[in-house]
């Protein structure tokens, strides 16, 4: 018998990554296509499998490269708390930008070593390896990781009712939604438990809750942020950004997570100067054009004493030597719809068919959440919530009968609304509207039916959702309160242009405060 190679002998071992399929398997799955191949087709496809399966079996095999730990840390241990899934204490740089400040990450960033659960049974017991890119920014400027705040399930809701761990409460009113789906977040930094926070937003997840709670929440510009490392809704709205209880902290955090991640993420655009937010922020607003958007005021949710209050505070800053006046962007009343096909549809061949990565982008894909994602969405579909069955079974359908025609025409579309929102940029510097068209919702209980249930998940979003599709920055800032509850205003500028944004909501906290 002829002696074998060390590579010969090593390859007798291996334990095959894919396996080869049986004749009739391949049959199955020619016919589920409709693809009417001849028996002589599917034993080629059989046979030249087997070379496709070692190109498989040799990525497999070479290491891939890793988001990097630089700092050590323990697990930390489940919170008893409705705001916080998991609390630790991750301790970075000793001097830094965010020294000696504590920080809540929504529970669909990876912090190695620490549980993630992304609000959802589906994800439960996943702990990642890895830190995402903008906790080791973080880490490295001093910041200390406090735990991770509990988010919604999948982070697809805009109430506080969906995560698998339970409701989290507004912090003005037990019996009111904090808002979603970075809900601990802004309840936290409400309550004073946490100095900084890190949200996410879709289609309003950042703003919703900072507007609820009293906060700031600012979704950047898409692609200033990283996203690598963090759970994906849908690619194309996937946004992470700071919030904080000042416009100052929150301009603090975007000073230190914003920036170009070494080509890990593709929504970035690389050499993207990132000022020094946080000093500019006082610059104030003399001299600055302000558009109140029509659209943005009236609409059938929108509750008259938000519209009245938001107004009210944005023209206040007429005092500071901006100018406020209306304007029009009649396509603003279809930014909703333009924004669902691309949401539903996305999300669902996103963050379900492609266990929450999705394809087609070059970047750095966290493998260990994928799996985890497609053990938990294979093993447990009935898991997931209602919010999100609704969608999958909406997006199978219109995929199944439709293909991606919807998809498509709602993202051309988005390119229209894109350009309607840029030409008022080019008369004003900033555009106001209220975040949310009302007060926080009821947290809902077994009396409320399946049309309650979607309607306080959902209806919120008609002034959030339009700007995750264009990518605008958006900021939600504390207008006053109405009935003892906060109000949030919402100040949209030019993409990059977070420090005009940023300068406006400063102004305003000033006013605000009477300083």
């Amino acid at each position: 018998m002829a002696s074998l190679d060390d590579k010969q002998v090593a390859d007798l071992y291996k334990n095959p990554v894919v396996k080869l399929p049986h004749l009739n398997e391949l049959k199955e799955i020619d016919a589920a296509l409709r693809l009417k191949s001849s028996d002589e087709e599917i034993e080629f496809v059989h046979e030249h499998l087997k070379d496709v399966i070692k190109a498989y079996q040799r990525v497999n095999e070479i290491i891939e490269p890793q988001l990097p730990v630089k700092y050590p840390r323990t697990p930390g241990f489940r919170a008893d708390d409705d705001a916080w899934y998991w609390k630790c204490d991750v301790k970075g740089a000793s001097t830094g930008k965010l020294a000696g400040k504590k920080i809540g990450i929504k529970d669909n960033v990876a912090v190695a070593g620490v549980p993630m659960m992304n609000g959802s049974k589906i994800l439960e017991g996943y702990t990642p390896e890895f830190d995402a890119t903008i906790v080791t920014r973080c880490l490295d400027e001093g910041g200390i990781i406090a735990g991770k705040t509990v988010c919604e399930d999948m982070c697809f809701s805009g109430n506080s009712w969906t995560s698998s761990s339970g409701p989290v409460k507004n912090p003005f009113n037990n019996r009111l939604s904090a808002g979603g789906s970075s809900s601990g977040s802004a309840a936290l930094l409400a309550r004073k438990e946490i100095d900084l926070a890190i949200g996410g937003d879709q289609g309003g997840s950042i703003r919703i809750p900072s507007s609820w709670c009293g906060t700031v929440g600012l979704k950047p510009t898409f692609g200033l942020v990283p996203y690598t490392g963090i759970a994906s809704i849908e690619t194309t709205i996937d946004h992470t950004g700071p919030m904080a209880r000042t416009v100052k902290d929150c301009a603090l955090l975007l000073e230190v997570i914003a920036g170009y991640d070494e080509g890990r993420d593709p929504r970035q655009i690389p050499n993207i100067e990132i000022p020094s937010y946080s000093q500019l922020v006082d610059d104030g607003v003399k001299g600055l054009k302000i558009g109140l958007v029509k659209e943005g005021f009236s609409f059938k949710e929108m509750e008259d004493d938000i519209a009245k209050l938001v107004r009210e505070s944005a023209t206040k800053l007429t005092g500071a030597g901006a100018t406020v006046e209306d304007t029009s962007i009649p396509i603003h009343d279809d930014g909703l719809a333009i924004w669902t096909p691309a949401a539903f549809e996305g999300t669902y061949k996103c963050m379900v068919q492609g266990n929450g990565t999705g394809y087609h982008w070059k970047g750095h894909y966290p493998t260990s959440m994928q799996e985890a994602h497609a053990r938990g969405f294979a093993t447990r579909p009935h898991d997931m919530s209602f919010a999100l069955k609704l969608v999958v079974i909406i997006a199978e359908y219109i995929s199944k009968n439709y293909q991606n025609k919807f998809y498509a025409k709602s993202l051309n579309l988005t390119n229209t609304l894109t350009m309607a929102y840029d030409e008022a940029l080019k008369k004003f510097d900033v555009l106001i509207m209220p975040t949310l068209p009302m007060k926080p919702l009821p947290l809902p209980t077994e009396k409320d039916d399946l049309h309650e249930i979607i309607r306080l998940t959902f209806d919120m979003i008609k002034n959030t959702a339009p700007f995750d599709s264009t990518g605008h920055p958006a900021l939600s800032i504390n207008a006053g309160f109405s009935e003892g509850l906060p109000v949030g205003m919402m100040i949209v500028g030019k993409k990059f242009d977070e420090a005009t944004v940023l300068k406006v909501a400063r102004a305003f906290e000033k006013i605000r405060d009477g300083k």
